[in-house]
């Protein structure tokens, strides 16, 4: 078993291989939001399955969270860490739900330029809060492994 005073590096591991694919999956949308002015039918379809996708890969991500894994585990270590924890995992459904509403002014048939100028900048603005998001957890998983994940 390893000891409590070290990092775990399958755990920090998983961190840092987490982060990459949700950031590396945010790319991909804001890339093709900005790809062409014009929403086509197609265009639209293919960034509704792309946020869908996103949106339950965070909801399985959050869960994990939410039920053991790494921040448990960060209390564990530091139980001074438990109200840090509680903020982060308290921010879940907010951000679940402004995917939903980004999502929701996709759908439908014909999608206005304005109703895809609206989800972009909706988009924009959950991408710049998920970032935030994630680094209030990295804060956390950093103190509670006391171990620097080059994150910032």
């Amino acid at each position: 078993m390893a000891s409590i005073d070290r990092s775990d590096p399958v755990i920090l591991g998983h961190v840092l291989a987490e982060h990459r694919d949700l950031f590396s999956r945010m790319q991909a949308i804001k890339t093709a939001f900005t790809d062409r002015p014009r929403p086509t039918a197609d265009r639209c379809a293919g960034i509704r399955a792309a946020l869908a996708d996103l949106r339950e890969h965070l909801r399985t991500h959050f869960e994990l969270e939410e039920h053991g894994g790494f921040m448990e585990e960060s209390i564990a270590r530091m139980p001074r860490l438990g109200p840090a924890v509680a903020a982060v995992m308290k921010e879940h459904p907010t951000l679940l739900a402004e995917l939903d509403t980004v999502i929701a002014r996709l759908s439908g048939g014909d999608v206005s330029a304005d109703a895809w100028v609206e989800a972009g900048r909706g988009f924009e603005h959950f991408a710049a809060v998920m970032r935030d998001h994630e680094r209030s957890e990295n804060a956390v998983v950093q103190e509670g492994y006391n171990e620097d994940l080059g994150l910032d």
